[in-house]
């Protein structure tokens, strides 16, 4: 499965210090033993389209070998010190976990 989390940052956190330590968040995350695998990105220049969203700020993209992997992941003491480090951070945040069908 795949867990997939949108993120808007609110304006006063877009500068180049508060970024690096974000990403430093985000890249601790793959850290964590139950995970398998993912990335981590920003919005890519692609034109505008009316079915594109774009206005995000990062994307974090966490694949698990299995359900309880993930469940693991979410109770984790590291995905905790992500949350409460970042909260206040994010304006929105929207996350949408991915089964696949086969």
């Amino acid at each position: 499965m795949e867990h997939h989390v949108y993120f808007w940052l609110n304006e006063d956190k877009k500068n180049p210090e508060d970024r690096a330590a974000f990403e430093g968040g985000l890249k601790a995350l793959f850290e964590i033993k139950a995970v398998a695998g993912g990335t981590w990105a920003t919005p890519a220049p692609t034109a505008v389209r009316p079915v594109t969203e774009n206005t995000w700020d990062y994307a974090l993209s966490v694949k698990f070998d299995s359900l309880a992997d993930h469940d693991v992941y979410q109770a984790h003491p590291d995905h905790d010190v992500f949350v409460d480090s970042f909260k206040s951070w994010w304006s929105r945040v929207q996350v949408m976990d991915l089964q696949e069908a086969n």
